[in-house]
């Protein structure tokens, strides 16, 4: 046993189960994503008139998305705290305890009364329940990328892996389709209660994800830990003495998010409220990107099993950077086939690229023992500016036809940041389980770490 680790009575190494960790990650993960992008499509359509009626337009769709971004905030504390827990207790318990927070958090927004019913307590008790949910989402993704890719073969990390985002996407699908019924209401109708029926629906959300959760076997990896002796006491503390050039790195890479923060809540937002196109349609857009996000993700995880992260991210944000400006300028001219086109393209095909990676890629800049905590601090700091994104884009932007273009160079500044990012790592794809993140260490310190 090492200084600053735990005795533990260690259990029994368990076996490796890719396909059920791998299953469980996709699972849980959609469940649990339903309910934070629930969120988001309800600020950028119903939240503003909802909670914040007295505002002007805008003032109302400004204070509506920065309560999205509001749950963002509260991700780096849940990584903290998660992140450490699942570097010490285990990465099972903390996946079981983020999706009991989420789905509780959620169905209670569907009880909210509105601003007309009780006042300023309405948009305060939203804004608490957004911090709960973004709380739960600290540590949702990195805990479920963690459980993956410690049962997974060295040579199908990034596939394995990938079904994490994959249920990401489909969290997304099945909160957008939701909405689709949901908005074709009557206006009075779904502003006064339908919008509550898509968080009402979490209660299900709760049940089924704690059931698939509490099945999980603990990785190999982390009881091989315990059963060494090699858990941190206080796994942030190594993390930020001898890794923290990684955890700055992913941060600067996870900045990639800000893309999907400004195609699901900052464009539909756009369109809807200043371009005036049909919102059930622009949530189409949406649905079938997701759609074709899940056979894309999968596909650009296997080939950078084969050729490597860096190439295959890299080239998913610079297409990112590129037509997001095509994106926003089919909005803003209003023309649909265009839109169908370059955002399926966009946001179903080229950033799905960086999706697929980015999984197996931050888990490897780490090893075990810090693994969770490093993935789940660099990611939702850089996930926090992203879920501000649409806020600052529209501030910065303002609510004109014309603002797109501003937004849309706000996003390539973003994905170049990301870019020099990527490129600056090192690549991993190659490199065996028990020896990532022990190059950033001393031979000494490396010793210690190895599973």
């Amino acid at each position: 046993m090492t200084p600053g680790s735990t005795p533990s009575t260690a259990p029994a190494v368990t076996k490796a189960n890719p396909r059920r960790a791998a299953a469980a990650a996709w699972i849980g993960s959609a469940l649990e994503y339903y309910d934070f992008f629930i969120y988001g499509t309800a600020a950028a359509l119903v939240f503003g008139r909802v909670f914040f009626p007295d505002s002007n337009p805008l003032a109302g769709t400004l204070l509506a998305l920065a309560t999205f971004g509001v749950g963002y905030l509260a991700r780096p504390i849940g990584a903290l705290v998660l992140g450490h827990l699942g570097d010490t207790v285990g990465r099972k318990k903390v996946l079981v305890l983020t999706v009991l927070l989420m789905g509780i958090s959620t169905v209670l927004v569907g009880f909210l009364p509105s601003y007309e019913q009780i006042g300023v307590a309405a948009p305060v008790l939203l804004v608490l329940l957004r911090l709960a949910q973004g709380f739960s989402a600290g540590g949702e993704q990195a805990g479920a990328n963690s459980m993956s890719m410690e049962h997974a073969p060295d040579h199908r990390r990034a596939f394995f892996t990938s079904f994490t985002l994959s249920g990401t996407q489909a969290g997304q699908i099945f909160a957008t389709a939701v909405f689709i019924p949901v908005a074709l209401l009557p206006e009075a109708q779904l502003l006064s209660w339908g919008w509550r029926i898509p968080f009402w629906i979490s209660a299900i959300v709760i049940v089924v994800a704690f059931l698939i959760r509490r099945t999980l076997d603990e990785t190999p990896v982390f009881t091989a830990e315990v059963a060494g002796g090699v858990v941190a006491e206080v796994p942030v503390r190594v993390l930020f003495r001898d890794h923290w050039r990684g955890v700055l790195r992913v941060i600067a890479a996870a900045l990639i998010a800000s893309v999907s923060t400004i195609f699901t809540v900052y464009a539909l937002s756009f369109a809807v409220n200043t371009v005036g196109l049909d919102r059930t349609t622009m949530l189409w857009v949406g649905v079938l990107a997701n759609v074709a996000a899940l056979g894309t993700i999968p596909l650009w995880a296997m080939l950078s099993d084969r050729v490597g992260r860096k190439p295959v991210f890299i080239a998913g944000s610079l297409g990112c950077a590129a037509l997001m400006f095509a994106y926003l300028y089919a909005i803003a001219i209003a023309n649909y086939p265009l839109i169908f086109l370059v955002g399926i393209g966009m946001f179903g095909f080229v950033y799905t690229a960086t999706s697929a990676v980015w999984p197996a890629f931050y888990a490897e800049m780490f090893p075990a023992t810090v693994r969770l905590s490093g993935m789940a601090i660099g990611t939702q700091i850089g996930f926090a500016v992203a879920g501000f994104a649409p806020t600052i884009a529209i501030a910065v932007a303002g609510d004109g036809a014309n603002a797109w273009f501003i937004v849309a160079v706000i996003t390539a500044i973003i994905c170049l940041i990301n870019v020099i990012a990527v490129a600056t790592a090192k690549e991993t794809f190659q490199t065996p389980m028990s020896q990532l993140g022990l190059k950033q260490v001393s031979t000494e310190q490396a010793s210690r770490v190895t599973v």
